[in-house]
């Protein structure tokens, strides 16, 4: 079976299990989990396209986040701008401003990159807590207008699942085909050695700004969409915390494995649900399965998984003969 067949076969199967998992799932509860989950997924698939093939880290990706939620809070809350033009206008933003930082930090050997974006998400974290007229400060900020299809808002999950989710399909079948573009191969030459990548022709600091930016504006279209779900955000959302939780959903996922981020943010954004209940040893138990993903899977959960069923259906075969 080609690889194109099979990527596409792959994902009618995600799709129709999106399209099945309301029929199945009772509860706005469990509909809010996997509104979150689809979330998250849009930030891990930016990030995924920026570490897993352009080797570039980055902790600055709840600051994306956070930009996309504010940008599109203030401006149809205090501005009344429409929301969907707003929220366009607020992702081509803020991948113009990954865009400016992106450049002078990627031109240097090294990972410098995480500095600058460590430092970028300290500074827009304290300005979302000190600009207390425009974001709420520490309280934060409410009544967010929903989103609309035409006359009819998209309030609760159910609705909201109809709208994140094959949204999140479109940017994931779009993502998979870049993996497998022309711009995928430039990237994955400058993540097995830069250098090499360079003496071939390959403009190494313009794709790696260029994924940057790309990236950040997935973020911010999720913070755009978050905001307006919620209807209320609050500066803790996007701390450097949460840029770190994402960076680990990608390392648990797979670096470098689109379908493994999914499944990373899938179970990173379900397990402290499922632990709730533990409470005094929630936390205790979430360390135990992250260090157990990561010794026993340390290149992945979902390419893990391939390998072990790989090995598997390998011996059977054997056993068969």
């Amino acid at each position: 079976m080609s690889k194109t067949r099979k990527k596409w076969i792959s994902f009618c199967a995600l799709a129709s299990v999106v399209a099945l998992l309301p029929l199945v799932v009772k509860g706005s509860y469990y509909l809010l989990v996997l509104n979150i989950i689809a979330i998250n997924g849009l930030i891990v698939l930016g990030l995924n396209l920026l570490i897993g093939f352009a080797g570039q880290i980055s902790l600055g990706h709840a600051a994306f986040f956070g930009m996309g939620a504010y940008l599109s809070a203030i401006l149809t809350s205090m501005y009344n701008t429409p929301p969907w033009p707003t929220l366009v206008l607020v992702m081509v933003f803020t991948g113009v401003v990954a865009y400016v930082l992106g450049v002078p930090t990627l031109r240097l050997a090294g990972h410098y990159l995480v500095m600058a974006t460590l430092g970028f998400n300290i500074i827009l974290y304290i300005l979302m807590v000190q600009m207390e007229h425009w974001t709420g400060g520490p309280s934060g900020f409410a009544e967010i207008p929903p989103l609309h299809l035409g006359s009819v808002p998209i309030q609760g999950d159910f609705h909201f699942y109809w709208l994140i989710w094959p949204l999140f399909l479109i940017i994931f079948i779009f993502s998979l085909n870049l993996v497998d573009s022309r711009v995928g191969r430039a990237l994955r030459a400058i993540h097995e050695n830069e250098l090499v990548a360079n003496a071939m022709g390959v403009n190494t600091e313009r794709y790696k700004v260029i994924i940057f930016a790309i990236s950040a504006a997935y973020a911010s279209l999720a913070g755009s969409l978050y905001a307006h779900y919620l209807s209320f955000i609050s500066p803790k959302t996007f701390d450097i915390f949460y840029s770190i939780q994402i960076v680990t959903m990608v390392v648990v996922g797979g670096i470098g494995n689109l379908w493994g981020g999914l499944l990373g943010a899938a179970v990173l954004t379900a397990l402290p649900e499922v632990l709730h209940a533990m409470r005094d040893y929630a936390l205790l138990f979430y360390g135990v399965i992250l260090m157990g993903v990561l010794v026993f899977f340390p290149e992945g959960l979902l390419p893990g998984l391939v390998r072990i069923w790989s090995r598997k259906k390998g011996a059977k075969a054997v056993a068969s003969e």
